[in-house]
């Protein structure tokens, strides 16, 4: 496993909530905007893309501490003068999303890059944790 997205002590709530309130309702994300996210391994490596429609490359934070990815987008919504908003149905403000990165992911190699809305995270997988093929010798045959 290369990330955790839950705290194992929510999951059963989790479970009832997602039921009750449908699968974008959970307890670490009731009264705040989360970042919608895929997650998808490649050999050498795990992308993370993360929805951030009408957010500027300036506007997203992307931080690393202890092993937590917090990924931050901000987007604003004003109005101009003489207008009114008669229906709000689109976001605006901060959203987040936090993911715990395992030991086997080189935090310190992650690459960003953003284009049509959506932010993509490359996250090396350490050379360390890669399978590799480990040789087999005979053994010498022991004297008689």
């Amino acid at each position: 496993m290369y990330l955790t997205t839950t705290d194992p002590f929510t999951r059963e709530f989790d479970r009832i909530v997602r039921r009750t309130f449908g699968p974008v309702a959970s307890a670490a994300t009731v009264g705040r905007q989360v970042l919608p996210l895929d997650t998808i391994r490649r050999e050498g490596e795990v992308v993370l893309r993360f929805d951030v429609p009408g957010v500027a490359p300036e506007q997203i934070s992307v931080t690393v501490d202890k092993g937590v990815l917090t990924v931050s987008a901000t987007r604003e919504d004003a109005l101009a003068e003489g207008e009114e908003r008669v229906v709000r149905e689109r976001y605006a403000g901060t959203a987040s999303r936090s993911v715990r990165l395992t030991d086997t992911l080189d935090a310190d190699a992650i690459e960003a890059s953003h284009a049509n809305g959506v932010l993509e995270l490359r996250i090396p997988v350490r050379e360390a944790a890669k399978p590799r093929r480990i040789e087999v010798a005979a053994a010498q045959a022991l004297p008689a």
